[in-house]
């Protein structure tokens, strides 16, 4: 059965010339969505799957005009601890029609998120495809977290593969199983993100438990499987937890590890959505202070690499 090229679903970023989210190059669609809360996430926008609007507050004039035109009642104006006025959208309100953005003389209000059918993301991707053709690159879903657009996702990516396409997902795999099989089944290669190998500190850390993650793990093996590992401070950075990795990544028959040092790249995005940063001035992490850390994954018999 062919490809639903009329499927929707909401995007907020697509990125040309990729080099490091899989194989060659690649053009990647960022989707928006993610049953999981990473305190030290990199996209909070993504977060939530409908579009979001951003408040930059080096632009804003605080006439409040953006609170003026909602019809929703979903802007709003707060103080916040420190005695200044912050433009606050309620995500819960906001029905992402615009008019704050509209509004706004200094654009100093964006939207992030836009809902796209499967031909207009093709339409981007193949854009590129002589560069695909020479790099053995191709199309990569992220996010967020694909699989909670999941027939968007299947849909493209069977359409990618239609185009003649090498399809590969980020992904946490945090989905019930029979979504994760049929969505993964167009896919080339997946990058799998552990977060933590322990169920009850996955829980602290990402506000889900980790059993169904690594079940999909599993049923994913057969395929072309890269397990990444973000390295956080104070939460899996230890080398009892790089031992944990390894053993539960032996248990459901994965050889090779993407170790990703934690990075401040996404701490100016909290601004924007005026959301909190527990990692906030937390020193990023280099790849010479976790040598140590990747020579036990080696010790337990897993390739690992930054």
């Amino acid at each position: 059965m062919s490809a639903d090229r009329s499927a929707k679903g909401v995007v907020f970023n697509i990125q040309k010339f990729s080099v490091n989210d899989g194989p060659g190059i690649r053009t990647v669609v960022f989707l928006k969505g993610c049953p999981l809360r990473c305190q030290w996430c990199a996209n909070p926008e993504s977060q939530f799957v409908r579009p979001q609007a951003l408040w930059d507050s080096k632009k804003c004039l605080h006439c409040e005009n953006c609170v003026a035109v909602c019809p929703k009642d979903a802007v709003s104006v707060r103080t916040t601890h420190a005695g200044a006025d912050r433009i606050r959208v309620d995500p819960q309100l906001c029905d992402h029609c615009g008019l704050c953005v509209q509004g706004c003389p200094v654009e100093a209000l964006t939207l992030s998120g836009e809902e796209k059918t499967v031909q207009e993301v093709l339409d981007v991707v193949l854009q590129d495809l002589p560069f695909y053709e020479e790099s053995s690159g191709g199309i990569t879903l992220s996010g967020g977290e694909m699989l909670m657009q999941p027939e968007f996702s299947f849909q493209l990516l069977t359409a990618a593969k239609e185009e003649g396409l090498m399809t590969c997902v980020e992904t946490t795999g945090m989905a019930a199983p029979e979504v994760f099989e049929r969505v993964i089944g167009p896919v080339d290669e997946i990058l799998f993100d552990m977060k933590h190998w322990d169920p009850e500190a996955h829980r602290r850390g990402t506000g889900v438990g980790n059993e169904v993650i690594l079940e999909n793990l599993a049923q994913a093996i057969n395929k072309h499987v890269l397990v990444r590992i973000p390295v956080i401070p104070g939460y899996n950075d230890s080398l009892a937890d790089a031992a944990g990795f390894a053993q539960k990544m032996k248990e459901v028959g994965a050889t090779r590890c993407q170790l990703l040092p934690f990075h401040q790249f996404g701490e100016n995005k909290y601004d924007l959505l005026g959301a909190d940063y527990r990692y906030r001035d937390v020193p990023a992490l280099h790849r010479e202070e976790l040598e140590e850390y990747r020579q036990v994954f080696l010790a337990h018999g897993i390739e690992a690499f930054f």
